[in-house]
């Protein structure tokens, strides 16, 4: 197959871009930095991927149309994992890029007459969560979006609304969409390997710097997470499998209460994990104290995924069975996650 993929030079869309090439599909990324393409094919063939059947296209998703000025070829797919990601993000970047971006690209696979396979987030899933932001999964239209984005800050604001409007794009205009929704990204399950950008990763910084005195929340709170080679091949088979559901939670519903995934942690890190809780509207006031912040290396906006919440995951389960895909324990991945992080910084402290 031909394939278009945006975010391949963030940690997921690279071990996407591995895997795909791999099985021996002409894979083409999107890249702002088209000068760049020579490392990405290294890290491609670091993860086992075949880096000959990498190109790229110089283009933008904040840009109109992508900003493409080059003949786009035949494409069967279009994968779509890039987005702008960071903590206290600007509406109007996160508007243009997440949003916009998003439909740039879902135009793209219209056009193209090929599948689109996007990205968009367990919050989607979390019918609570989006009842009480007034959101109804079902409808892209009648959200107050201005109110969302106060209350949950520009990037998850920005990821459900470009969820919904991609969704409500791909109905009207009968474009083949499949929606992954990841959870929180855990290392490799066999390498542990994880992206210093990774949210869980400056979770375990934190408790091996000693910022992590209480948890989050209740007992009952959780970060949902997946592995990253499991989420990867699970974007892979929705790229080019057939059939496929339109949505597709890539969630491992075995990951342990947030108290238990420290305690696996802080074991393989040699400390001793926070026992004592602390409630997470008491936390969120606290970050809002100048400064906070920066020192516990934890943004309010964070918080949200820290939830007691729990997901029907029987159809994903099915589908990973269907596809021969097998989810490795998460107390194994996180364990080696947390080794990753242990011999990486060993490694840097001279």
């Amino acid at each position: 197959m031909n394939i278009f993929i945006t975010g391949a030079t963030g940690f997921i869309g690279r071990h996407v871009c591995a895997l795909l090439t791999a099985q021996g599909h002409e894979v083409v990324a999107l890249m702002r930095r088209p000068q760049e393409l020579d490392l990405l094919r290294q890290r491609i063939a670091a993860l086992g991927g075949d880096s000959r059947r990498l190109s790229c296209l110089a283009g933008d998703l904040g840009q109109p149309g992508l900003g493409i000025a080059e003949v786009v070829p035949a494409l069967d797919v279009v994968v779509h994992l890039g987005a702008r990601f960071a903590w206290k993000l600007d509406v109007p970047t996160a508007r243009r890029v997440n949003v916009e971006g998003s439909l740039s690209v879902a135009e793209l696979a219209r056009a193209q007459g090929a599948r689109l396979v996007f990205a968009s987030g367990f919050m989607l899933e979390n019918r609570e969560h989006l009842e009480a932001l007034g959101i109804n999964p079902n409808v892209a239209d009648g959200v107050n979006w201005p109110r969302v984005y106060r209350r949950v800050g520009a990037y998850e604001a920005s990821k459900l609304e470009a969820a919904l409007k991609t969704r409500a794009f791909a109905l009207e205009k009968d474009v083949d969409g499949v929606e992954v929704q990841p959870a929180t990204v855990a290392g490799h399950s066999r390498t542990g390997e994880l992206d210093r950008s990774q949210p869980l990763y400056q979770l375990i910084d934190n408790l091996a710097s000693g910022r992590l005195a209480m948890v989050p929340g209740t007992p009952s709170h959780w970060l949902p997470l997946v592995a990253v080679d499991v989420l990867a091949k699970l974007i892979a088979v929705a790229a080019t499998a057939s059939p496929v559901p339109r949505q597709i939670l890539a969630l491992d519903a075995a990951t342990p209460s947030l108290a238990d995934l420290l305690t696996l942690v802080a074991d393989e890190l040699g400390r001793k994990p926070p026992r004592r809780h602390i409630p997470l509207p008491m936390l969120s006031a606290l970050l809002k104290v100048p400064g906070l912040p920066a020192l516990m290396n934890t943004e309010p906006e964070a918080l949200h995924f820290i939830q007691t919440s729990r997901f029907d995951t029987r159809a994903t389960e099915r589908f990973l069975t269907a596809q021969g895909i097998v989810m490795p324990p998460i107390e194994t991945v996180v364990r080696a996650t947390a080794q990753a992080y242990r011999d990486k910084t060993e490694v840097a402290v001279p």
